[in-house]
């Protein structure tokens, strides 16, 4: 019986860049099986190497979340699809008593009018926004379209956390800065656009890295989180807290044209890591510095957090607890899968055993921020200057450029060889016999990667270009654009 499997986009390089691959199989074990045996890189992403699923990685079949049936062990039928869903780098107001939530100005009743005569919002629930406190971690894709509609709809007091510069870069997505904005704070940025947006909002400005030691003071003070961040030890990180304080999480992620949302930590629904026990390996998962995203994309996902927010404020709606949600902007089309909280939760569950927060950067195996901001030098890595010296004495180098096409399209060191990440376990043969190679991407961090394949496929001579064809445009080759 043949039943098609969806790949989901951080996989397709491992899988003929294919999005829906049939195979036979009467489970679902047979069927993953008899697609890794045929895509073997795909299959070290999936299986760990004594054959067990990697917990990082949910299957679904249709809508449902098999992981508490049979899993592997569960029969398929004809017209049954397989899902491969992959991680991917608040208390409310409405039980307050309604006198003790702060009265609106005439001011307010104008500006809030279209609300006020909706019978699911009304004047109570108008206050109940107007007390609330929301904290949005990150000023960035998902955290502007988030707090800018959090601020119009009146909440109270909105919390920015974010230690960051506004770059060029961020401005095709991260609409709550302008062009004048570049080079300035991001919190600077942001807290003058949401004041001219909407005065009436206090806004809380958090300068500052989001860690274990402060996370738990940080957001002890607010009613819900609305989780914007870029990468997986600080996306762990707001979950655990988020359920130890009993916060309720508006969840979202982003990569390319799909996102992802959803609302962890609220009593007796799933947590972030009900979905994902644990974390991707690193670097399996691009980030959107690496892969991209579609400007679009992080307003769609970061106003459906803002609405999950507003409806936990004042009580009204469904809201998604126990359901993710999946949008695909090239098709345009959502769904929806069902998720249930794991009683064997560490964090969440009938015994939990994570009682604190711990070391994030560890359990993801991620180097920590400042780290990757400034990598310490290997034996192993080669200096833009170095590099350049060498080809410009005609030395033999095979200069291995890991990005993706689009990329290559860009900038690119002049006589580079393009073999995107994905595909290098297949293409070893044509690197040839040369003395020397230096592999490069955007900043350092797929092609030490792509060394470590090399090295381990007995290639010798093998070298990282430190900080990327980045580095080499800014003490090298200027003349290039950086991206």
């Amino acid at each position: 019986m043949t039943t098609k499997i969806l790949i989901p986009t951080p996989l397709r390089p491992y899988a003929g860049k294919q999005e829906v691959v049939e195979v036979d199989g009467r489970t679902v074990g047979e069927a993953l099986n008899n697609l890794t045996s045929h895509y073997l890189e795909l299959r070290k992403h999936l299986y760990t190497d004594d054959g067990r699923l990697r917990r990082f990685v949910n299957v679904y079949v249709n809508d449902d979340d098999i992981r508490y049936l049979q899993k592997e062990d569960t029969p398929l039928k004809l017209g049954d699809t397989v899902s491969i869903i992959p991680s991917v780098a608040g208390g409310t107001g409405a039980g307050v008593a309604e006198d003790a939530l702060p009265a609106l100005t005439h001011d307010e009743v104008r500006r809030y009018s279209r609300h006020l005569i909706m019978p699911e919002v009304g004047m109570a629930g108008q206050r109940k926004l107007k007390a609330a406190r929301v904290l949005c971690i990150g000023a960035g894709g998902l955290g502007s379209p988030a707090a800018l509609y959090l601020a119009a709809a009146g909440v109270g007091t909105l919390g920015l956390i974010d230690f960051d510069v506004v770059d060029f870069s961020n401005l095709q997505r991260q609409i709550i800065h302008g062009t004048p904005d570049v080079g300035r704070a991001k919190l600077e940025s942001a807290t003058a656009r949401l004041s001219a947006l909407n005065p009436e909002v206090r806004v809380e400005t958090h300068e500052v890295m989001l860690t274990s030691a402060n996370a738990l003071d940080l957001l002890a003070a607010y009613d819900i989180i609305v989780d914007g961040t870029d990468n997986f030890a600080t996306r762990y990180l707001v979950n655990d807290a988020c359920v130890l304080l009993r916060k309720p999480n508006a969840y979202g992620s982003i990569f390319r044209f799909e996102g992802q949302a959803s609302v962890f930590a609220v009593a007796g629904g799933p947590c972030y890591r009900c979905l994902h026990p644990e974390p991707p390996p690193p670097g399996l998962v691009p980030s959107c510095a690496e892969g991209g995203v579609l400007g679009v994309l992080p307003g769609i996902i970061g106003t459906i957090q803002a609405t999950e927010a507003i409806k936990l404020i004042i009580g009204a709606g469904q809201p998604l607890v126990g359901r993710f949600l999946i949008f695909d902007a090239l098709k345009m089309r959502f769904r929806e899968l069902r998720l249930h909280r794991d009683p064997e939760c560490p964090v969440c569950g009938d015994h939990p055993t994570v009682r604190e927060l711990v070391d994030y950067d560890q359990f993801c195996g991620t180097p920590r921020a400042a780290d990757q901001a400034h990598p310490a030098a290997t034996e192993s890595d080669i200096e833009p200057e170095e590099l350049g010296s060498l080809l410009r004495r005609g030395e033999d180098v095979f200069v291995l450029d890991v990005r993706e096409p689009q990329e290559f399209q860009i900038c690119r060191i002049p006589g580079a060889t393009l073999i995107p990440l994905g595909e290098l376990p297949s293409r070893l043969q044509e690197l040839g016999e040369h003395r020397q190679i230096v592999a490069h991407c955007k900043s350092g961090v797929r092609s030490a990667k792509a060394a470590a394949i090399l090295r381990g496929a007995g290639f010798r001579g093998v070298r990282n270009l430190r900080g990327g064809i980045l580095a080499w445009i800014d003490r090298v080759d200027p003349s290039q654009p950086k991206y």
